[in-house]
């Protein structure tokens, strides 16, 4: 059995188990060593399916995304002061990626103001309320695959157009962010595109309400040390400091 068939395996004995095994159990059911399925378990929990803890491990829950329309009204008032917050970081004239999300969306509401060279982004709410704000900026909407639940494109041609470019920074939203499986989404395509707009910015800005503090979703994008700066509400969020031993390197409470 290939190391992928297995890991698909032990989610469905993890199912069936009611979420808890013990790892010796589960090497005795697969019928290999119990270092074999320590390399499988790592793999999964680095993917954020499950947790590890001695002697077995646990199936991590994960709920789907409500609809787009729905997210944008859920911690609205935080989302706008993240969203000034991380204006506050672009200086005029710089360039940035901004990918699409409820949080970005209030991003570019609060970018109004300041002048851009230019704005590179898959988001059309992005795209459509720079372009009223400032008739005369320049905001590129990369092509793609467009999105059935959130207004943005996505596919092979958006991730190639993204290459083309080298912006000071990229605003990125997310579903999650956890100290060991750092940023995740719940949609692969859309975690695509975030992975090439961090991998052709300078700096990285990842925007995410207390809500999403400890949450874990569906697929990586980033890991903690691939984020330069974290925006969140204020508060003292208790894991903000297991964050910052993971990597990120700058935090901003809003």
């Amino acid at each position: 059995m290939w190391s992928g068939e297995r890991e698909q395996h032990i989610l469905r004995l993890l199912s069936a188990a009611e979420g808890r095994l013990e790892t010796d159990r589960l090497a005795e059911m697969l019928k290999v060593s119990r270092e074999t399925i320590r390399r499988d378990l790592l793999r999964l929990e680095s993917a954020g399916k499950v947790r590890r803890v001695h002697g077995g491990v646990f199936a991590v829950e994960v709920t789907a995304e409500k609809p787009f329309l729905a997210r944008r009204r859920l911690h609205a008032e935080a989302k706008q002061r993240i969203a000034q917050a991380a204006a506050r970081l672009l200086q005029p004239g710089e360039s940035c990626f901004i990918d699409a999300g409820t949080t970005t969306a209030a991003f570019a509401t609060a970018l109004s103001s300041v002048p851009l060279a230019s704005v590179i982004t898959n988001s059309l709410d992005v795209a459509t309320t720079l372009r009223n704000a400032q008739p005369t900026a320049d905001v590129l909407l990369l092509g793609g695959n467009l999105g059935t639940d959130v207004p943005g494109t996505h596919g092979e041609l958006t991730i190639s157009q993204i290459g083309r470019f080298r912006p000071a920074m990229a605003f990125i939203s997310t579903v999650g962010v956890h100290h060991k499986h750092g940023a995740t989404n719940y949609l692969l395509p859309e975690a695509e595109v975030a992975r090439a707009m961090i991998a052709n910015a300078g700096c990285v800005v990842l925007l995410a309400d207390r809500s999403k503090l400890g949450e874990v979703s569906r697929v990586q994008v980033c890991t903690c040390a691939e984020i330069d700066v974290l925006i969140t509400e204020r508060g003292g969020h208790p894991l903000l400091a297991q964050l910052k031993k993971a990597g990120i390197r700058n935090l901003v409470e809003a």
